[in-house]
């Protein structure tokens, strides 16, 4: 073994030992166990279940396609050994590093092998093949936590909803009614199968802009609203649009405080890692930044989003 895989070895091995504790601890069988620690190893590794998912980021290596590939079946071993996950398990793909949640309506692939997986006794299904992203973000899951804790008798807005996991925790949590929008049909479809996966109902899935939805809400129509809307979409389902949440957050924000109820609160998060938060526009003064509290345990110390709650 060369000294960088033997460097490569000996931080997998540490950081999995430290952080495969806290999730045996807490029950969790989803989480991110490497992100690009070494700069020579430019990966991020999620334990899905028994299976692994190994994205890695582009970069000017150096190398052509021969040699990166024999450097990619020298990790592939070390991975393999140290995380105790057969090849057979680990599902590899190469993505860029965005800043933000871009691009996510991209179909990157067709095999359409999806998995069940658990997280704090509810179950979703993940696709690790297939999409730029998983279905399932997992520096949201202690925020999802949070969600379904409060959602009880309320009626809840989710914006920009994926895959629906907030929607299957605010219905978990006994909320009166779950609104989940969202601008692609497959995602709606996957949240709706996620809903069901959970015994729950699908409740109203909107196939909207959420844009253009935030303008049709009648004041005071819901109790708690989630929104993790993309840094930036020009989609082209979108109206003659495009959404840059710098430019776009204080509207997006005081249009869903006018459809809170008296005392109603919203979850905003964004991974855009330069966002400024526009305070002194927002139509409330009762804002709290809870992106150190809702940070999990294996996204201490790296992780690039930002977390909001406004209360009405």
């Amino acid at each position: 073994m060369s000294d960088k895989l033997d460097m490569f070895f000996n931080r997998l091995t540490k950081v999995h030992k430290h952080l495969g504790k806290q999730a045996k601890r807490q029950g969790i069988s989803c989480y991110r166990v490497y992100d690009h620690d070494l700069p020579e190893f430019p990966f991020c590794i999620e334990f899905y279940g028994p299976r692994l998912y190994l994205a890695e980021y582009r970069r000017r290596h150096g190398m052509d396609e021969a040699e990166h590939d024999a450097w990619l079946y020298e990790c592939l071993p070390v991975i393999s050994t140290v995380l105790g996950v057969s090849a057979d398990d680990i599902y590899w793909r190469q993505r860029e590093r965005k800043a933000g949640r871009q691009g996510q309506y991209t179909r990157q692939g067709e095999e359409g092998e999806f998995f069940e997986v658990g997280e704090n006794g509810l179950s979703f299904l993940v696709n690790l093949t297939d999409y730029l992203d998983t279905g399932l973000f997992l520096d949201h899951r202690v925020t999802r936590a949070r969600v379904r804790e409060e959602s009880k008798d309320k009626d809840v807005l989710n914006l920009f909803a994926y895959t629906g996991s907030f929607s299957v925790y605010a219905a978990a949590g006994a909320a009166k009614s779950v609104t989940t929008v969202d601008l692609s049909k497959t995602y709606l479809a996957w949240a709706e199968r996620n809903m069901a996966l959970n015994g729950l109902p699908p409740g109203d899935m909107v196939h909207a802009d959420v844009k253009q939805y935030l303008q049709t809400l009648r004041p005071e129509s819901f109790d708690l609203v989630v929104m993790d809307p993309p840094t930036f979409s020009n989609s082209k389902r979108m109206k003659d649009d495009f959404l840059d949440i710098q430019r776009d957050h204080v509207t997006l924000l005081n249009q869903a405080l006018q459809a809170l109820r008296p005392g109603g609160s919203v979850y905003f998060s964004t991974n855009f890692t330069k966002f400024v938060l526009d305070a002194g526009a927002i139509d409330t003064t009762d804002i709290k930044d809870i992106t150190r509290a809702t940070t999990p345990f294996d996204f201490e110390g790296r992780l690039r989003r930002w977390c909001y709650l406004l209360r009405k």
